[in-house]
Order: C-alpha cells, then sequence, then structure tokens
C-alpha cells in the first residue's frame, strides 16, 4: 500500500441494506471487489468479544446466532437521537454507519493499491438536512473527506445517462432499496441531465416487506401451536431470516416452503415451523407497501409538470424492484413498463464514481453529463398571522432547481417592535415548528414604529454545493443581517449555525461587557506563535462569539457565565 497523491476520489452507495462502491478507470466506473469476488457488503455491524467492532459479511454472517451483538438497517436510524446497544456498550448511528464505511475503505484502498481517503457518498433523495449531515460525518469518521453527497436517483440517471448522452427523454427513477424508497423526475437533452422532482419514504424498503411476511409467519406459528414468539429474539431473527429468503425466492418460483426445525418448544416437546407461502399470498400481504408508493409518484409528475404519458423511460433501481409485483403495479399505475437498463445493485455506486470522476478530472467535462438538482424539502421561516405565531412562511419551495435565489417581504409584528428573530426551517408541514430547525439570526435596528409600518425583506439562496445563505434587511435603514447554513457540512456536536453578532453594540447592556471584548479581541490579533493559536484562537473565538450572542438575546445569566470564561483564558495569555 502506498500513500494517495489525493487525486482518486472514490463513489460509494451506503445502502441500508448493503454497501456498494466504484472507482473511475479508463473513463468508467469500476465496482470494487469486497469478498471472493463479489462487489456488495452487507451493511451489517457487529462486536466481537474484546469489545472490538467489524462490519461486512463477518458482522451479517453471525446475526442468526448473536442477534444481541450484531446490527443491521443501521441508515433506518440515521438523523434519530436512538443510540443502539453492542457488547453492553451504546453507539450512535453515526458511529455505527462510520464502522460501515470503514469496512468497504479498506476494499477500495486495497483495489486502488493506495489509500483513498475522498468519496462522494450518495444519499436518497428524500433524506433531510440532518440525515445527510450525519451521513457526512460517518464519512468523516471513517477516514473520508465527504467531496459531495449525491441523491442515490440522481446517481442512477448518471449511470444511464452516461453512455446515452445524446438522448431527450424524460427519465422515472424508481429507487426501491432496502430501507428507503426515492422517486426522481428527470429530463435529458444534449448531454444535460436536469432533476425536475424528488419525492419518497425513507420508511419504506425491502425490509418492511419482510417484516410484513414475518409478521404473518409467527402468526400462523401461534395459531397452530398457541405458542407466541415475541419474546425469543433468537426464533424471530430465524424467521426474519427465512422471510428474507422467501421473498427472494418468489421473485422467480410459485412457492416457497419455509420449514424450521426446533424454532420454539412447548410442555418439552419441540416445535417447527412448517409453512409454504405462494406468490399470490406475498402479493396479498404487502399490496399495502406497494400502494405507498404511488404518492410520492404523483407528487413527481405533479411538481414536475407532467403527465404520465410524457414519460419515455422509468428506470428499476434497488434490489428490491426485483420482486415481480413491482414492475406490474408501475406498469399498471402509469400504463408503461418499466425498464432494466441499469444494475438495480450498482447503478448508484457507479454514478456516485461518475461524479467523483468528473471532480477528480478522470472524466473530463465534455466527455460527462452536466447534471441540475433541486431542493427536495420546502425551506421558508417562522411567522405569526391572525391565528398562530407558528406559521410555516414558504420562501424556496421544494422541488425548485438549483442554485436559486428568492424573497419576500414582512412586515412588523406589534408596536415599537426594534428586532426581529429570522428562524429557519425546512419541511411540508404548516406548523413550523413540527419541521426540521436550520439555524436562527437577529436583525435588531428596526426603528420603533406602529406594527405594520416597517418592512423587512428576506432572502434566501441556495447553490450547488448545499449552501443556504439565509439574509433580511430593513428596507427603511438598510441595516443587513445574515446566517450562512452548510446543508452539506457534518455536525460539530448538537450546535447550530452561527448567529450574525455583528451589531452586538446595539444590545441594550453592550457597554457592561464593551471592555472585556475589545480586550479579548486585542490578545486575539495578537496571537503570534504556533503554540498559542493552536491551543487559544478556537477558544477565544468561540467565547467572543457567544458573549456577543448572549448580549444580542437579552440573556445577562449567560453572558456573565461567558465573561468569567473569558477573564479566565485573559488571565492565561496576558
Amino acid at each position: 500500500m502506498k500513500e494517495s497523491n489525493g487525486s482518486i476520489i472514490v463513489g460509494i452507495d451506503l445502502g441500508t441494506s448493503t454497501t456498494e462502491a466504484a472507482l473511475i478507470r479508463e473513463g468508467k466506473p469500476c465496482m470494487v471487489p469486497v469478498q471472493d469476488g463479489t462487489f456488495i457488503m452487507p451493511s451489517a455491524v457487529g462486536v466481537d468479544d474484546t469489545g472490538k467492532l467489524f462490519a461486512g459479511e463477518k458482522a451479517r454472517s453471525r446475526y442468526m446466532m448473536h442477534p444481541e451483538s450484531t446490527v443491521i438497517e443501521v441508515k433506518r436510524k440515521i438523523g434519530t437521537e436512538e443510540k443502539i446497544t453492542l457488547g453492553g456498550k451504546k453507539y450512535t448511528p453515526v458511529e455505527l454507519s462510520a464502522e460501515i464505511l470503514s469496512g468497504i475503505k479498506k476494499y477500495i484502498s486495497e483495489f486502488a493499491g493506495e489509500e483513498v481517503s475522498r468519496a462522494v457518498i450518495s444519499v436518497p433523495a428524500y433524506f433531510d438536512d440532518l440525515q445527510r449531515r450525519e451521513t457526512v460525518e460517518a464519512g468523516k469518521l471513517a477516514g473520508f473527506e465527504v467531496e459531495r453527497i449525491l441523491n442515490e436517483p440522481t446517481a442512477a440517471a448518471l449511470s444511464y445517462g452516461l453512455g446515452h448522452m445524446e438522448e431527450e427523454s424524460h427519465i422515472l427513477v424508481y429507487d426501491l432499496g432496502g430501507g428507503t424508497f426515492d422517486v426522481t423526475l428527470l429530463e435529458m437533452f444534449g448531454g444535460v441531465l436536469e432533476v425536475k422532482a424528488s419525492s419518497g419514504d425513507n420508511a419504506l424498503g425491502g425490509k418492511d416487506f419482510d417484516e410484513v411476511l414475518a409478521v404473518y409467519l409467527e402468526k400462523k406459528f401461534k395459531e397452530v401451536f398457541g405458542v407466541d414468539l415475541a419474546d425469543n429474539l433468537y426464533a424471530r431473527v430465524k424467521v426474519k431470516e427465512e422471510a428474507e429468503a422467501c421473498k427472494k425466492a418468489l421473485s422467480t418460483e410459485d412457492s416457497y416452503r419455509i420449514l424450521l426445525p426446533m424454532l420454539e418448544e412447548k410442555d418439552g416437546e419441540p416445535l417447527a415451523m412448517d409453512i409454504t407461502v405462494t406468490a399470490e399470498e406475498f402479493k396479498a400481504l404487502t399490496r399495502e407497501l406497494v400502494d405507498r408508493t404511488h404518492h410520492p409518484i404523483d407528487v413527481v409528475l405533479g411538481d414536475g409538470k407532467v403527465k404520465p404519458e410524457d414519460i419515455d423511460k422509468i428506470l428499476l433501481v434497488g434490489g428490491s424492484t426485483r420482486m415481480p409485483m413491482i414492475a406490474e403495479d408501475i406498469e399498471n399505475y402509469l400504463h408503461m413498463a418499466p425498464s432494466r437498463l441499469v444494475d438495480p445493485d450498482y447503478a448508484v455506486a457507479q454514478g456516485a464514481a461518475i461524479q467523483a470522476g468528473i471532480l477528480s478530472g478522470k472524466i473530463h467535462q465534455e466527455e460527462s453529463v452536466i447534471m441540475t438538482d433541486v431542493n427536495p424539502y420546502t425551506l421558508g421561516i417562522r411567522i405569526e398571522d391572525e391565528f398562530t405565531d407558528d406559521r410555516m412562511s414558504v420562501i424556496i419551495p421544494r422541488n425548485v432547481t438549483i442554485p436559486v435565489t428568492k424573497s419576500q417581504m414582512y412586515y412588523t409584528s406589534w408596536d415599537y417592535q426594534t428586532a426581529a428573530d429570522i428562524e429557519v426551517f425546512q419541511g411540508e408541514e404548516r406548523i413550523a415548528s413540527r419541521n426540521h430547525f436550520l439555524g436562527k439570526f437577529t436583525i435588531s435596528g428596526i426603528p420603533p414604529k406602529k406594527a405594520g409600518a416597517e418592512r423587512i425583506g428576506v432572502e434566501f439562496s441556495y447553490d450547488m454545493n448545499g449552501m443556504l445563505r439565509v439574509k433580511a434587511n430593513i428596507v427603511s435603514t438598510g441595516n443587513e443581517a445574515e446566517i450562512s447554513i452548510d446543508m452539506m457540512k457534518e455536525k460539530e456536536g448538537e450546535t447550530s449555525p452561527k448567529m450574525d453578532v455583528s451589531k452586538w453594540k446595539d444590545a441594550p447592556n453592550a457597554k457592561a461587557f464593551k471592555t472585556v471584548i475589545r480586550r479579548a479581541e486585542r490578545v486575539l490579533k495578537n496571537l503570534d506563535s504556533p503554540e498559542e493559536i493552536n491551543f487559544y484562537q478556537e477558544d477565544l473565538e468561540e467565547c467572543i462569539y457567544l458573549l456577543k450572542r448572549a448580549l444580542i438575546e437579552d440573556n445577562i445569566e449567560e453572558a456573565n457565565d461567558v465573561e468569567e470564561e473569558l477573564l479566565g483564558l485573559l488571565e492565561d495569555l496576558e
């Protein structure tokens, strides 16, 4: 293994069930082999007797016998505060996802012949800001510099588009993976791949089909023997594994026999599960899950202003699209048979590799597809109206092509108002607080007049790199304040994007803290040795910022606490 020169960027499909990676070789994506010549690594994490984590096939193989020390389907928990216990220790979904990425990273570097530390990682198109940031954080923990987060259906379309540069068509990408469902409408014309709209369901995937069948099998077992498997973890894992095997078999067979000897016991006698499931029974059991794909399709066609008859191709992506009922349902619903023009297992990793190749220069821009994308969720701010003080005011609607800049005009809400909080949210709920909070800042210096007399303009700018800039200005005075929110950046603890504190001197209690702030800024400016800069710069900057923020928010208790910490730092330096 040799040290990398940093030119290689890998494309990674971090999936619910499996993870794949691809590199560009001779201008085309090449899948990374992981074990025994296969290209698919199970997205499973286990812990050994010493407490060491490991991922991949070894972990997946242990799941049947050691379910208490193995976890699968971690991707479903990204963006939640849920902790997973393995070997008596609690882990976050980010930490476990990082272990999966570390596992695939070893195979990538072996295949490349050098250490690879730059990556494009795909995510479901319907992942929100927090889920995307936590994916980036997992990549960082695994030792990757995440160059880009790429929507999975867009990646799949890229893998198709590279060989069909001259096409002009509307393409619907139907992506049903192990744990998530996405549908994306794209338009191809003259080598340009334009995303028109995306929607999906982050709680719908192949694992839900397994679960429905497993519940059915457990119910049948209870009807026959009067024994409930609810509290038998090992028995339930065996049933779930057989349910998955049954689902896969019914993609090519009319029926499948499930035989699990000694699954449980009753009165000292072993009990076996012996049930035959037909393809028609499975189809009926999972009809509701298939029907759940219709609403996202309708949303995408409505937002993209395209009728079903205007679609030229439907691309199937994700291993779960191998179930025959999926293609049948699409044809019945949209009156068009879907195409299998890309490999459902590899297309996303290949598309991510193409994007990586464009970024690294391995694929020249004139030989590649030019891609545009959309923001999958609505962006706006909290306002008050005659009914509530918690209404979501939309500034950038969902499925608008980015980069984009949009603005709205607002008015003061009460008499003699001199400041306004601008709180930024992402989501589709009419009630702002039910959406995902992104950050806030305060604009002050509003002339004190009657309610509605002063106007405040709010502008949102969202660029291709995932940077959202929110700017507010008081129309009558020209005063401005703004915030930058990196929609792709990794989370730093639980901190929110920083407030604009440039107007701190206008705060009511600013004079009482002005001396210590000026003193700290002077010391910060005069730091000259590398040791001082490394050890003190970040702490000084953070304390100065926190003190100014506390003053703007008129939080004197916090201001006093931060001042005390700041004085301690200054004592060490002066």
